[in-house]
């Protein structure tokens, strides 16, 4: 890297990995470059390291990756030096709980821990897994990100009419399906035959969507970036943290208590709602195994067959 007209600072880390980070942070600040830590082997630190070499680190997601970068880190600091062989089943019971006020963090972290573990059995360099039989901690008793309405969408479009930066944002998110990390990257470098094709960063899917007239309308009307259709108030792209509180803000304004990922939702309930199968779902928001499909598609069946059927309610159904 460079800063400015100075000179070239090489980082030799792999590139998302906290020694990179350290190095990262270290070249801007011109400060010397991070004495390398050596690592005892069989530490759990060294297992770590081992685990990043392999195909089981490097074939999950970049997003998937990250997200467990920063659970090693953490479990490094608090843990680095202990010998893996010597944790245990509490040893991971206790680090879940430590997280257990974010039931999200306690999931990843064990998340994390079960992938590291698993590869480590199976490579032969422990002989059990910790990991086994450490429930999940409790899903909260809610359907998570509150989906959107129409209501809100009709209010929001009142508030931000064409032409404007958050009408674009909107319908970006409304008209694709994306998530938001993939919705900031989406630009015309993607668009091909009035189609989008597009990695998910979170699954490595490809998903291939078509530009809806809806959306087509909005991007000619702008404001566009040149390399992405969402962008901020000087035209730059926007990371997916800085968009979601840019969005926040605009959902505010309009007096909508909505999220980008309850617009997702919203836009899988459309989809379902019009009669998309299980299959189309998937194609269209990235997903795998069914799952979260289905959840869309029987509630939506549920929807047409009560329609249908509510007249056998009455006492006088033929």
């Amino acid at each position: 890297m460079r800063i400015g007209k100075g000179p070239r600072t090489r980082i030799r880390a792999p590139f998302g990995t906290p020694e990179f980070d350290a190095e990262y942070q270290a070249a801007l600040a011109a400060r010397p470059r991070p004495a390398k830590t050596e690592t005892t082997s069989g530490s759990l630190a060294w297992l770590i390291e081992r685990y990043r070499e392999t195909t089981a680190w490097t074939n999950l997601s970049s997003a998937t990756r990250r997200q467990r970068e920063n659970i090693f880190r953490q479990v490094v600091e608090a843990a680095g030096k202990v010998p893996s062989s010597k944790i245990t089943t509490g040893s991971i019971e206790r680090g879940r709980d430590r997280r257990i006020n974010t039931p999200a963090q306690a999931r990843h972290f064990l998340d994390a821990m079960r992938g590291l573990f698993r590869w480590a059995v199976k490579a032969r360099i422990i002989k059990t897994d910790p990991t086994t039989g450490v429930d999940d901690p409790p899903r909260p008793k809610s359907d998570g990100f509150r989906v959107w309405t129409e209501d809100d969408v009709a209010a929001y479009e009142q508030r931000w009419p064409l032409g404007t930066h958050q009408r674009v944002w909107l319908t970006v998110l409304l008209c694709t399906g994306l998530r938001r990390g993939d919705a900031v990257r989406l630009g015309r470098q993607h668009v091909r035959d009035e189609v989008a094709s597009l990695k998910a960063e979170k699954t490595d899917t490809w998903v291939e969507l078509p530009i809806l007239p809806e959306l087509a309308e909005i991007l000619k009307a702008g404001p566009c970036g040149d390399l992405t259709f969402i962008c901020g108030k000087n035209g730059k792209p926007l990371t997916k943290e800085s968009f979601g509180n840019e969005f926040r803000e605009a959902c505010k304004a309009a007096g909508v208590p909505g999220s980008a990922h309850g617009l997702r939702k919203l836009a899988a309930t459309r989809a379902a709602n019009n009669g998309a199968t299980v299959a189309e779902l998937e194609a269209i928001f990235g997903w795998h195994g069914g799952r979260m499909a289905s959840l869309y598609t029987k509630s939506a069946d549920r929807r047409r067959l009560s329609r249908k059927a509510m007249h056998k309610l009455s006492g006088n159904a033929g």
